[in-house]
């Protein structure tokens, strides 16, 4: 039976005249049944996974044989019963399967289906550009068929720039079809942009990453459908009250990857938000959760804010935020280490984000003040992975003051591994 914890890390004391609260929240699932779903709108749900490739002309040769390839692992990986669908998307998308003339746009597995769905794969070929709006809105279409709380979940490998269509027309197709299911983004190679397809990744509740070589996007595609298919809740939400008169600054994602929830609210009375998280398994994630209040006097206390974790509107754990103000140095002076934490990891990625940004285009001294930043919050927070990252686009020569030195002639690949994985957290040393 899947249950659910909540747990609250902040510090509660606050000094006189101070207005914002900061709390990380873990929440904790265990228990997930991948096969039994859960919840009500889950008691008919399942699974559907459509696999969009880019079959554009880029892609001739080694990558187009790879993406056939993986596809077809993908499929294999795909247990039955599950539904399923494959997209070829160009300038255009197209449906490789279920057939364009079938009467369905989406089936289930089953070896009939597993064998002719590789066989369709196996028969496409390159050709035309690249618009990344279609092939959102044609998976979006596909799904639209499923019964409710089916968990909807696609992967999108891309090689090249979104260029095949209007300014806008990508950005508009993600808000169109966001909260209506989840994506996870790859791009293969060095000619993709990193910032187009994590838009497409971060408003889809998935993950982007690089593929560097082709022979990786098999086993890449093979995990994530593991992952996908081990996700016994189809939807939750992180829903936060807080009191009259009191504002929301943010709620964010801080672990396992980094994500700004804030946009996404939903409202649920006048004084609590929704926030959706996506589907789930036996997993834990960490909420940043700030909040603005009205200063109180030495001495006061106040609630300021209650976090609960819903799945089909049930409150399955909670959790809760509160306040005190006081005259004591010592109370008001202690931050909360995981707090303290994770603003370092959210500082650590967009000065990543920014510095990468600023090389990019042509800004050596910015680059430098930047990606030296980054290096001594990866130093403080220990994050070994884009410490090593890092050392690939910068010669490191204190990582305590965070003096670095531009490297010349840096891989393109290496800078958009960096990245690409620049959202990725570490957690609190315990």
């Amino acid at each position: 039976m899947a249950t659910f914890t909540a747990e609250v890390f902040s510090n509660e004391f606050l000094p006189e005249g101070a207005t914002d609260v900061h709390a990380i929240v873990s929440v904790k699932a265990s228990g997930v049944d991948a096969n039994a779903g859960f919840g009500a709108a889950s008691a008919g749900g399942g699974a559907a996974e459509i696999i969009i490739f880019d079959s554009s002309g880029s892609m001739t040769g080694r990558n187009m044989e790879s993406a056939k390839h993986a596809a077809a692992v993908a499929v294999d990986t795909i247990p039955d019963g599950t539904y399923f669908a494959i997209v070829q998307g160009s300038h255009v998308a197209n449906r490789v399967f279920p057939y364009p003339n079938a009467p369905v746009k989406i089936v289930q597995m089953e070896p009939g289906a597993r064998a002719e769905a590789k066989r369709a794969i196996a028969r496409v070929t390159p050709s035309g550009g690249t618009a990344m709006s279609s092939w959102l809105l044609l998976a979006d279409e596909i799904f639209a068929t499923l019964p409710p709380g089916v968990r909807k979940h696609a992967i999108l490998l891309t090689d090249g720039k979104n260029e095949s269509e209007p300014a806008g027309n990508l950005s508009r197709a993600i808000r169109r079809v966001q909260g209506n299911f989840q994506v996870d983004a790859r791009g293969v190679g060095d000619r993709w942009v990193v910032e187009e397809v994590r838009e497409i990744s971060t408003a889809l509740l998935g993950t982007v990453g690089l593929i560097a070589d082709p022979s990786q996007i098999a086993s890449d595609f093979e995990q994530l459908i593991k992952a996908s298919v081990a996700r016994g809740i189809a939807d939750a939400q992180l829903r936060v009250w807080i009191p009259q008169g009191a504002q929301l600054l943010f709620v964010r994602q801080v672990a396992p990857t980094l994500e700004d929830l804030t946009p996404r609210r939903i409202d649920v009375n006048p004084l609590t938000g929704g926030f959706p998280t996506g589907s789930w398994g036996n997993e834990e994630r960490e909420y940043h959760v700030a909040v603005r209040v009205g200063s109180k006097p030495v001495g006061a206390e106040q609630l300021v804010a209650r976090v609960q974790f819903t799945v089909d509107g049930q409150v399955h754990a909670s959790g809760l935020v509160k306040a005190q103000w006081s005259g004591d140095a010592n109370l008001t002076a202690r931050i909360s280490p995981e707090v303290a934490h994770y603003t370092g990891q959210a500082e650590l990625a967009a000065v990543i984000q920014e510095g990468l940004a600023a090389k990019s285009a042509g800004d050596e001294a910015t680059a430098t003040v930047k990606l030296g930043r980054a290096v001594q919050l990866a130093q403080q927070t220990g994050n070994d992975e884009a410490t090593s990252r890092l050392r690939r686009v910068v010669e490191i020569e204190d990582p305590d003051r965070g003096t670095v030195r531009l490297k010349r002639d840096t891989s393109k690949l290496d800078e958009m591994a960096l990245d690409t994985a620049s959202t990725k957290t570490t957690r609190v040393r315990k």
